[in-house]
């Protein structure tokens, strides 16, 4: 048996370093509402860690019609998954693996809480070096490695206002990024004619007294947002699991396609060569299998990006998502009629967060 967890606050609480963490409200509630979500790959006899039982199941019980009408088939569909409550009880030492959406150390503390066996968890050594492989420093010592012929990008990391005002003062217009931050957040953009360094100077020495460092880099004119999805053994093999097409506004994930992989490979292929996304698929696989080597078993992701002029040139290593990702979720619900395409949205309203998918 496996138990499932989906806490989608684990950015943020990478970013604190804290086991005593409180996700702020919209995280708690992300959590609550789409607590249902690993019946998607969870497997027959797997447990499923959520707020609310009984919400749970009216949830996934929508939403499981939903994927049998639009994906269809019943395969992608767990009926009776076993959702079980976020309440202090005794685990049996028995359960095989602990899958959550990412590991941190205030998820160790919380499940300690709840019962598991501080031998079935990563220790604080390991969570630490999954915090330091979460850094964006991961992606700025990638990314040279994956350049070729076709692609752009740089990452430059920053510790004083000189050094980002002497890129500023290069490239005329930057991103600065906090080494870690969640989807969305964390970002500052500067330009030398409309947003001058001093404009976000405050920002950029309270982020350096807080990670350490400012990661800058370029800013790309971008088309089009993807990544490709991966699975790490922790013993040197990464598998490549498909592409992630996905839509993002102001940062922040807004949508996926669902879609067969050959779909997605022709749909990138209208600004990519996909024998260049093959080339760059598989120095991820190599150089990440060296990287994450005794270091980290789990799913992961690597954010790129289509960017102009033309011809379009390919940013392969945005950034590394060391976590389960909405990308893993659309695959997990890919169809397997190359005529079906859907796209997979979370949504707010009426003070609730749901998961929808439609036709495109």
């Amino acid at each position: 048996m496996t138990l499932h967890i989906f806490n989608p606050e684990h950015d943020i609480a990478l970013a604190s370093g804290l086991s005593n963490f409180t996700a702020p409200h919209a995280g708690r509630q992300l959590r609550h509402d789409l607590g249902f979500l690993p019946a998607i790959w969870a497997k027959e006899g797997d447990a499923i860690l959520v707020d609310d039982v009984e919400q749970a199941q009216r949830a996934w019980k929508k939403m499981s019609h939903r994927i049998a009408t639009l994906l269809g088939g019943e395969s992608l569909v767990r009926l009776n998954p076993g959702f079980t409550p976020t309440k202090p009880r005794v685990y049996s030492d028995q359960t095989p693996s602990i899958e959550p959406w990412g590991w941190n150390s205030a998820l160790r503390a919380q499940l300690i809480r709840l019962g598991i066996n501080e031998l079935q968890l990563p220790t604080p050594p390991e969570l630490d070096t999954i915090r330091r492989l979460s850094h964006r420093h991961t992606a700025a010592t990638l990314l040279p490695k994956l350049r070729t012929e076709g692609t752009i990008g740089e990452m430059f990391e920053c510790q004083t206002a000189g050094q980002v005002e002497e890129l500023l003062a290069k490239y005329g217009q930057l991103v600065m990024k906090a080494p870690w931050s969640s989807s969305g957040r964390g970002l500052r953009f500067l330009s030398v004619e409309r947003t001058p360094f001093e404009q976000q100077a405050g920002w950029f020495r309270n982020i350096v007294d807080a990670q350490g460092c400012v990661m800058v880099e370029p800013y790309y004119n971008k088309v089009k947002d993807f990544g490709m999805e991966f699975f790490s053994d922790g013993k040197g093999n990464v598998s490549y699991l498909g592409l992630s097409l996905f839509h993002t506004a102001n940062g922040a994930y807004t949508g996926n396609i669902l879609a067969t992989e050959a779909t997605k490979r022709e749909m990138i292929n209208h600004y990519i060569p996909t024998d260049l996304l093959d080339i760059v698929q598989e120095k991820i696989c190599q150089e990440t299998g060296l990287l994450f080597n005794g270091k980290y078993c789990g799913p992961f992701g690597i954010d790129m990006m289509v960017v102009h002029p033309s011809p379009f040139v390919l940013h392969p290593c945005v950034e590394i998502n060391l976590r389960r990702t909405m990308g893993h979720v659309a695959i997990a619900l890919a169809p397997k009629d190359d005529d079906v395409r859907c796209v997979m949205r979370i949504t707010y309203s009426d003070k609730n967060y749901r998961l929808t998918i439609s036709r495109l």
